[in-house]
């Protein structure tokens, strides 16, 4: 099995487990009449809630939601064409308890996840296994599934109910617990998992393994430590990071050689293999039907800017999917990177569209592109080069040959976006191995999290432990891969000194290493409390304009409350 799908059986389960008041909202036909106190009662029926436990993590990883909630109203993105999509997250526009999905949408997809993760948890010591490895194995899977649902409620709405029991009724009365008490939780159950889990799967490689739990430790510590966890977290977060390196070799992990090919989407099926940089993937088929909405990885939509309507350029796979396009750079992120000496910024983005049809210039194009009248029958090849767009500012546009959108064109001089329409493409993503151009399911796993990341970790931990030779050290690491070698090897260049770490240069670090990655609002709102969330955000994408400190948080589904006998004493996150 080369890839991790939930059986029907365990979605049929999944779903007849429920009882969270206002979210008990699936139905799915059950042919069987299996229900899980029959088939959980064997080691290979539990298999079946073991897999369903995975099933939501493929709602957000992959998808547009999971985009826009770990990425979009940060310093990083802008809706396309400056449109008001999802806007109550990408600008924080009328983000209230009954509007703003994904975030509703999110809130009922991560409680579904931890109701079967409880189950499962629950009921596996009558599940018949009579060998302690396998069961431990199983729980290990469970448990670390239950941690990483629960550090996506806890980073998102803060202090909300922690449920560590299965639920079958509607639930009416809830009671917080605090984000200590999350983290509790999500330790130890991470804990567990790094101590019982595989090193491997084998070809079951988007199962939870050893390194996935040992990584996600390292993360959990971190984020715990800006709570109230101080230096004795910072200390946690930096030792799991580093014992994930120090064990690469046993763990089955290793950087990639070059960061352009860690996003070659021919290299994409080896990240998540024994060898490959990831430490955790959610894999699909390349069969879509076997994918759990055929649609599996819509990500390569998402950045992407339109192209198919210029000179020279028509739909094509290479180029990518173009009529969902959600979201743009800023120029905060472009201008992050020496594109000089750093080959994360090629290995990240695309500037330069190659012609795939043949096209002679028009007068009326001539006139649209503001190019030179002797451009005029002039003929542009396949092959030849038909647009650029770029964040550098060019001379003498009107009499290239091809279609350009400088800095000037795409950004005001203060750094807002003029009108979004064509824009540097996040190219991270890209899956040309689809059917045909306008096929919208993809086929590629998603990284959700990779050896790089541990670098950071154990970075910014050391930095905030006052270590900042340590924190260099090991973000060179990073910068030897990124720095150019060709025709002038940059290495040298691309070092850091102590002199350099600050928190806000490590946030930069995490943005030219991960962008796009599923975790920069997070970082954000992890570094950045009150107001300082609120001018970090505005200084850096000043076409967000209404966030607030309170939006650190955003807002529990109102029907959640609603459904609550104590609603008003449970009580919404505040600001809202």
């Amino acid at each position: 099995m080369k890839f991790l799908t939930p059986t029907r059986l365990g979605r049929v389960l999944l779903i007849g487990a429920l009882g969270l008041g206002a979210c008990n909202d699936l139905e799915e036909y059950n042919p069987s009449n299996a229900t899980a106190d029959t088939v959980w009662t064997t080691p290979e029926g539990f298999v079946t809630a073991v897999n369903g436990a995975y099933f939501e993590q493929r709602n957000w990883y992959g998808k547009e939601d999971g985009v826009f909630m770990g990425e979009s109203g940060t310093d990083l993105w802008y809706n396309s064409s400056k449109s008001t999509y999802a806007s109550q997250l990408t600008q924080y526009v009328g983000l209230t308890p009954l509007q703003g999905n994904p975030n509703r949408a999110a809130w009922t997809l991560l409680w579904r996840a931890i109701n079967i993760c409880n189950a499962g948890i629950n009921r596996i010591g009558d599940a018949g296994f009579t060998n302690a490895t396998v069961r431990n194995q199983r729980e290990g899977e469970l448990r670390f599934l239950r941690a990483f649902y629960y550090w996506h409620v806890v980073e998102t709405w803060g202090g909300v109910m922690l449920r560590t029991q299965e639920t079958q009724d509607p639930v009416l009365t809830a009671v917080r617990s605090s984000i200590p008490e999350f983290y509790d939780l999500i330790i130890s159950d991470l804990q567990f998992a790094t101590e019982n889990l595989p090193v491997s799967w084998g070809n079951e490689y988007s199962r939870a393994t050893k390194k996935a739990a040992m990584g996600f430790l390292a993360r959990a510590y971190l984020s715990r430590a800006y709570y109230d966890g101080g230096q004795e977290y910072f200390a946690r977060a930096r030792d799991a990071a580093n014992d994930v390196i120090a064990r690469k070799s046993e763990l089955r992990t290793d950087l990639r050689t070059s960061y352009a090919d860690l996003w070659n989407p021919a290299n994409n099926k080896t990240l998540g293999r024994d060898g490959g940089e990831a430490l955790y993937v959610v894999s699909n088929s390349t069969d879509p039907s076997l994918n759990v909405d055929n649609n599996g990885n819509r990500l390569f939509q998402v950045f992407q800017t339109q192209y198919s309507n210029k000179p020279g350029l028509q739909l094509s796979l290479d180029y990518g999917f173009e009529n969902n396009r959600r979201l743009m750079p800023t120029l905060t992120l472009l201008d992050l990177y020496n594109e000089q000496r750093d080959s994360r910024y090629d290995g990240s983005f695309q500037e330069v569209w190659i012609a795939n049809r043949a096209y002679t210039w028009t007068a009326a194009d001539v006139a649209t592109y503001q190019k030179d009248a002797s451009l005029v029958g002039r003929q542009m090849r396949v092959g030849d080069t038909a647009m650029v767009i770029t964040k550098r500012a060019l001379p003498n546009k009107s009499t290239k040959p091809y279609v350009v959108y400088d800095r000037n064109d795409v950004y005001l001089p203060n750094g807002t976006i003029r009108n979004g329409l064509n824009f540097v493409t996040l190219r991270k993503f890209r899956d040309p191995d689809r059917s045909a151009p306008n096929v919208q399911a993809g086929s590629k796993d998603v990284v959700v999290m990779r050896l790089a990341e541990m670098y950071l970790i154990s970075a910014e931990a050391e930095n905030r432990l006052g270590n900042n030779a340590a924190a260099a050290t090991m973000i060179n690491v990073l910068r030897t891969r990124a720095a150019k070698k060709t025709p002038v090897n940059y290495t040298a260049a691309m070092q850091v000194t102590a002199a350099d770490i600050t928190p806000d240069f490590i946030l930069d670090e995490r943005a030219r290493e991960l962008a796009g990655e599923h975790l920069r609002w997070f970082d954000v709102k992890r570094t950045k409390n009150g107001q300082n969330f609120v001018n970090y955000i505005k200084q850096r994408n000043p076409d967000i304009t209404q966030v607030q400190d309170y939006h650190r948080l955003r807002p529990v589904r109102q029907e959640e409350l609603n459904a609550l006998t104590n609603g008003s004493e449970f009580g919404q996150n505040p600001g809202y």
